[in-house]
């Protein structure tokens, strides 16, 4: 089964008055890059999320983002009373020496100083309830990921092997047009060449129309080209079809060699049949280069 790179997962719940919300998305890239963003509370996690992420994931943009709201009494927020009194004490001294101007002491205004307000400090026991709960959450949210992820592969697979039937249907027609190829060129040469000497009283000398036809068959034969277009092309659908994980860069790199040989049948066309069939061959190439980017 292939996989995509894109998707979206997410898992919650609530203990102890605290309300936990983990939402995971990822997008295409060639390689896994995470940015994970924690509450303060929960900052001491974050190599433990890592390394859940990589266990499941391996390629593509991952965004991890964890929400945690207390609703408790208690809050989320504590208040550093000895950095109130400290600026208390300043802005007292500051209307002692400025008398009569109207000034007052605005609480909400300290409230929001530096280091007034600061996180809740949780304990180790309470550290140990939390880090369980990330875990839960996490793995929750990653399978929720890989099964959106998983049904997008399958989509992208049923696209892949569409194209897979057009490049082999192509193939097809190109080996017929090559068997026939070398017959119609001796047919041309020889009737150009009569038609040039049948005011000289000569005649075409049969040998020489041989190796010329001869030199023109090594020149253009691309048999070799298409088998192994239609090995690389096994190995892709084979891959499709049986492929579990991590399929995406293997068949990124059978793509290339799939365009590799389309491009040597290319130039070695000499009709505009076997053009054509090259055309659509390297368009479908193309479309399944652009696929295979979106696959884990």
């Amino acid at each position: 089964m292939l996989y995509s790179m894109t998707g979206f997962g997410g898992a919650e719940c609530e203990a102890e008055g605290i309300s936990f919300l983990v939402e995971i998305k990822t997008l295409n890239n060639r390689f896994l890059k995470t940015v994970i963003k924690l509450p303060d509370a929960l900052a001491f996690t974050e190599p433990e999320v890592e390394r859940i992420i990589r266990e499941k994931l391996c390629r593509g943009s991952t965004t991890y983002v964890m929400h945690m709201r207390n609703m408790s009494k208690e809050g989320p927020y504590e208040v550093n009373h000895a950095a109130v009194q400290n600026y208390m004490r300043h802005l007292e001294q500051i209307l002692t020496l400025h008398p009569g101007g109207g000034h007052h002491i605005d609480l909400a205004a300290i409230l929001q100083l530096p280091g007034v307000c600061e996180p809740r400090r949780y304990g180790e026991e309470e550290n140990k309830f939390f880090l369980e709960i990330v875990r839960k959450l996490t793995r929750q949210a990653l399978e929720r990921l890989r099964q959106m992820r998983a049904d997008e592969g399958k989509s992208i697979a049923a696209d892949l092997q569409n194209n897979c039937r057009v490049i082999r249907n192509n193939l097809d027609d190109l080996a017929e047009t090559t068997d026939s190829s070398v017959d119609k060129y001796r047919k041309r040469i020889e009737k150009r060449v009569n038609d040039m000497l049948s005011g000289m009283d000569l005649k075409l000398d049969e040998d020489i129309l041989a190796k010329e036809v001869a030199l023109f068959a090594e020149r253009s034969d691309i048999n070799e080209e298409i088998s192994r277009l239609r090995s690389h092309l096994e190995q892709f659908t084979k891959m499709c079809e049986e492929a579990k994980e991590q399929a995406g860069r293997r068949l990124e790199f059978l793509t290339q060699e799939m365009l590799r040989e389309a491009n040597t049948i290319g130039s070695k066309a000499n009709n505009s049949d076997i053009s054509h069939h090259v055309v659509e061959i390297k368009v479908a190439i193309d479309r399944l280069k652009e696929q295979v980017q979106n696959v884990e």
